[in-house]
């Protein structure tokens, strides 16, 4: 859900602001709970993995991206406080573009912003810019922390660039890794393209096509693919905030994305019922055609969702068009572009799916009956020593007159741990905390 064009989410809310040959671009976060751990270092890698000039086969704008962690954030911990991460131009080139100013670029948003707005900031789309997913990577970042202390895992690849496809065999590989949850594994696997296909016989023909095609003058579709692993079953509302509903928003929110499907997707059109339903077993799906979402709801099966990207529009073939004042034109798009955005959309995409997964945690957490969340001990730290002890009698679930017990067996640490759904240190550090104040018996 979303107040505003600029703005995503409710619970956890972002609002995305600059242009692309503006003075910066960003993101302001409202909602993230205080508390929580947030590493700088974390959400510049994420923009580092989104960043141009990353390889020949992206755009050639040199741009480091760094990000500055303006407010909300006080020694590492969030404060509750909006959080504001700005992402400054040092390589803007808005001279290169008003030759065209007055021209209807093909295939981008020129035409349509004078129609709502009349006027348009004609600096490389401003707005309408990929550098505009600056902002939602950035508080992706911050969203993955989150999920991260929930034990939920987001990660995206490149499928397929124009005809080249991964292979069933590579696509058996990957899914191995995923299995035994070794996600460091999956990512180096991904990250060692240049173009973030985890098959490497795929990646060297995708490489050639996308090197033919930028020489050609041209550009390149694909489609990239983002799954998450550990989410809990019942995320997500049923009629207008079902989880693939919000999911397939935000992800068709991106710029040059024409296409969503999960699971088995637009195939199961040409199957039967019997050929796309997912058994159950012990309460679990034992197959995920679905892609991991039932009614709008989450079934605690990998959520897989596939986005179709289109080919760049800004091309050096001659294209016909017009300008404002609807006099026939020739245009060849001149600049700095990427000849296929697939690779660089996979991070967005994966921003976008952490961004719906964090709004839809936290609206579950309103509905359901946990005491603690998973940052309920961390913010304990925060509130003196008197909310401390009442978290500590939740936790423990002891009378008005007792006392914690000294020490805790590492089965109980992790018994307590995941019956409130917070981690056996938080436990651990509680214990030690609420020591310094409270008498032994």
């Amino acid at each position: 859900m979303s107040t505003g064009p600029n703005t995503f989410g409710s619970f956890f809310r972002i609002v995305s602001f600059g242009e692309s040959h503006g003075h910066s671009v960003g993101v302001v976060l409202d909602g993230v709970r205080p508390g929580l751990p947030l590493d700088k270092k974390v959400i510049q890698k994420e923009l580092d993995r989104r960043k141009p000039g990353q390889s020949k086969y992206t755009s050639p704008r040199k741009e480091p991206d760094r990000v500055e962690i303006l407010s909300g954030v006080f020694h590492g911990l969030t404060t509750g406080a909006p959080i504001c991460l700005l992402v400054k131009n040092t390589d803007a080139d808005p001279k290169a573009y008003e030759k065209t100013k007055d021209i209807f670029r093909p295939g981008h948003a020129d035409y349509t912003f004078l129609k709502k707005y009349g006027i348009r900031d004609w600096r490389g789309g401003g707005r309408a810019s990929g550098r505009e997913t600056i902002g939602r990577v950035a508080a992706g970042a911050v969203a993955k922390q989150i999920l991260e202390n929930r034990n939920v895992t987001v990660m995206g690849f490149t499928k397929r660039i124009g005809p080249i496809e991964m292979s069933s065999a590579s696509i058996a590989r990957l899914e191995k890794l995923f299995n035994r949850g070794d996600f460091e594994g999956a990512a180096d696997l991904i990250e060692s393209s240049p173009v973030r296909c985890p098959d490497p016989e795929a990646s060297k023909k995708m490489e050639a096509l996308i090197s033919e095609t930028r020489t050609a003058g041209d550009s390149v579709g694909g489609v990239v693919e983002v799954r998450a692993f550990g989410t809990e079953a019942g995320w997500g509302d049923p009629v207008f905030w079902k989880l693939d509903a919000e999911l397939a928003a935000g992800a068709l929110s991106i710029g040059g994305v024409k296409g969503v499907e999960f699971g088995d997707g637009f195939s199961v059109s040409r199957k039967k019922g019997s050929e796309t339903n997912d058994p159950f077993l012990c309460g679990e799906p034992t197959t995920n055609r679905a892609g991991g979402v039932l009614g709008g709801i989450s079934n605690g099966a990998p959520i897989i969702m596939r986005l179709a990207v289109k080919p760049t529009p800004s091309i050096r073939i001659p294209q016909k068009t017009c300008d404002i004042q609807g006099k026939p034109r020739v245009i060849e798009t001149k600049g700095r572009h990427d000849p296929c955005l697939a690779p660089r959309v996979t991070p967005v995409a994966e921003a976008m799916m952490s961004l719906c997964l964090a709004e839809a945690a936290l609206r579950q957490d309103a509905v359901s009956n946990k005491k603690l969340d998973p940052h309920s001990a961390r913010l304990a730290f925060l509130r003196g020593w008197e909310d401390l002890f009442s978290a500590w009698k939740k936790i423990c679930c002891i009378e008005k007159e007792e006392m914690p017990p000294t020490v805790f067996s590492e089965t109980e640490l992790k018994s307590l741990a995941k019956e409130h759904s917070i981690t056996a240190d938080d436990v651990k550090s509680l214990q030690t905390f609420l020591g310094t104040f409270l008498p032994s018996k």
